[in-house]
Formats: structure tokens, C-alpha cells, sequence
């Protein structure tokens, strides 16, 4: 029984990122995502109240995620291979969700202002990208940072679709914009 509400439950959150990517997180409602499961919206709130529990539980995640990655970085050297490896491993962590995640994330900016995990997310995003350059670098290799992790979420979804070949192109882009950074470390 417990595997069974287990599984609803990611269910749940799977076709709630899928439509929140699809529809927007404001053009998707708790009764869409029974109806399309087949289950009665009890269902679902007997695992989530809300959407924004939804939201919370799936950014939560992610956050997770990219705190272990920002966590092994800070016990690394600050090097180019790290750096590579920095962007490498987010890389692969987008890969684990493609196209789903990258489209809500750009598309869902507006909704995530108006929760915390809008500018927990945004705060998670500054220091990876800090790891991309040393302290008191100018304000071109700080933006190539942040450009190298846009290219990654352009290339997870293009054209709307997981696309091997624009992945592989986003992660050549994200490489040279951060090898055009100096390295003090």
C-alpha cells in the first residue's frame, strides 16, 4: 500500500512538471492533473494541498541536487578542470530532466518570483556560477558565467524537444565561454 501512494505520489509530480512546462504553472490546475491520472482530486490532495505544494516539493528536489553539486565543487581546487567538471555535472543533472524542467524554469519565471523558491533558486544559480570564476574577476568573465548556464537550459530544450545534438552544442558553448575566463586560483 505504501509503494502504491508512493507512486501516485511522483505521479503527481511528474505530470504536474509536465504541465507547468507545457501550460505554465498558472494554466494548470490540481482537477487537470487528477482528471489526466484518472484519479478524484481527493487524491491528489491527500498528497498535496496545492499547487505550490507541488511546486515546492519539485524545486526542493532539484535544490537538493544542485546543492551537492555546489558542495563538491567547494572541496575541489578552484581549476579549469574543475570548473569543466562543474559545468559537466549540471549538464548531466539538466539531462535527467531535459526538456520538462529547462521549459519550466524559463517559462515559469513569473511564477517563481512569487514563492521563496524563486529567489532560492536564483541564489542557487549565482553560486554555481560564482564557482565558474574567482573572486573580484571582472564583470565579463562574472556574466560568461551566467551565460554558460543559460546556454545549458537553451540547449536542454530546443525546438522544444530533447535534442542530443543541441545539448552536446550547449555544453561546447558553456565550456568556451568559461575558458575565455582567467584564472587566479
Amino acid at each position: 500500500m505504501d509503494e502504491r501512494r508512493t507512486d501516485t505520489r511522483e505521479q503527481i509530480r511528474r505530470l504536474a512538471l509536465q504541465l507547468f512546462a507545457e501550460r505554465g504553472y498558472d494554466g494548470t490546475s490540481l482537477r487537470e492533473i487528477a482528471d489526466r491520472l484518472g484519479i478524484t482530486k481527493a487524491a491528489v490532495y491527500y498528497h498535496f494541498k496545492t499547487k505550490e505544494e507541488i511546486l515546492a516539493s519539485l524545486v526542493n528536489d532539484f535544490f537538493t541536487e544542485i546543492d551537492q553539486l555546489i558542495s563538491w565543487a567547494q572541496q575541489q581546487p578552484a581549476t579549469p578542470a574543475t570548473r569543466e567538471q562543474v559545468l559537466r555535472r549540471y549538464h548531466a543533472l539538466l539531462g535527467e530532466r531535459a526538456t520538462e524542467w529547462s521549459r519550466f524554469l524559463q517559462e515559469a519565471q513569473a511564477a517563481l518570483r512569487d514563492v521563496s523558491a524563486g529567489e532560492q533558486l536564483r541564489s542557487r544559480f549565482n553560486r554555481l556560477a560564482d564557482l565558474l570564476v574567482d573572486p573580484g574577476e571582472p564583470i565579463a568573465a562574472r556574466l560568461r558565467a551566467r551565460l554558460a548556464f543559460v546556454a545549458l537550459h537553451m540547449g536542454a530544450h530546443h525546438f522544444g524537444t530533447v535534442n542530443e545534438e543541441a545539448r552536446d552544442a550547449a555544453l561546447e558553448i558553456a565550456l568556451d565561454l568559461i575558458a575565455h575566463a582567467p584564472v587566479h586560483g
